[in-house]
């Protein structure tokens, strides 16, 4: 099996970062998980793996717990985000809907690619639902976890749908398997070695 990339975690708060790249391909720039989830980060990252940081805070790449217990792997999982560059209306509609027009048409461009990876953590009852593969449950307990504002209204909605595509390609794509997080080991410990380093 394929050397998986070690993760990407930041050397001032020693947390986890997401990598975004650019339609080239290309690193585009590193992104406090925080920042992923609508919360706001007081500094820029310093990205560094995570076996040079000293004890990592590692949190589940789930619901955010602190204490991520389990390491699982699946195939690495992207995200590709899209730009609004132009949205096309019809002049009557907008004149007879005061300026409130419904959109004909919306022409997008790619913005950046977030990379999710190939190892997701895990806090214990993630893992439990994960290892009953309880799709369901697991978009349940993320979605309890999450901001508000992103999970009121008809943003629940969306956000569910959004879970459900990327957690659908984690369960469809995971290994056999599945390492224990500890102290000095942030890689995991793995039952054999052909599951990932420790």
């Amino acid at each position: 099996m394929a050397l998986l990339q070690e993760p990407i975690y930041c050397r001032r708060c020693r947390r986890g970062l997401n990598i975004r790249f650019n339609d080239l391909g290309l690193i585009a720039g590193y992104l406090h998980a925080a920042e992923q989830r609508g919360q706001h980060s007081d500094h820029r990252p310093e990205p560094a793996p995570i076996t040079q940081i000293p004890d990592p805070i590692i949190e589940c790449d789930f619901c955010s717990a602190p204490e991520a217990a389990w390491i699982y792997r699946c195939a690495n999982q992207i995200t590709d985000a899209r730009r609004i560059t132009a949205q096309v209306v019809s002049v009557n509609d907008y004149r007879s809907r005061h300026h409130a027009a419904r959109v004909r048409r919306t022409d997008t461009e790619h913005a950046l690619t977030q990379a999710w990876g190939e190892r997701w953590t895990a806090c214990q009852g993630c893992a439990d639902l994960i290892e009953a593969r309880d799709l369901y449950g697991l978009i349940r307990r993320v979605a309890d976890a999450m901001p508000a504002k992103l999970t009121r209204g008809k943003h629940l909605m969306r956000t569910r749908g959004e879970l459900h595509d990327r957690y659908t390609a984690v369960f469809d794509t995971l290994a056999p398997g599945r390492g224990q997080i500890t102290p000095g080991h942030p890689l995991g410990i793995w039952p054999n070695t052909a599951g990932g380093a420790s």
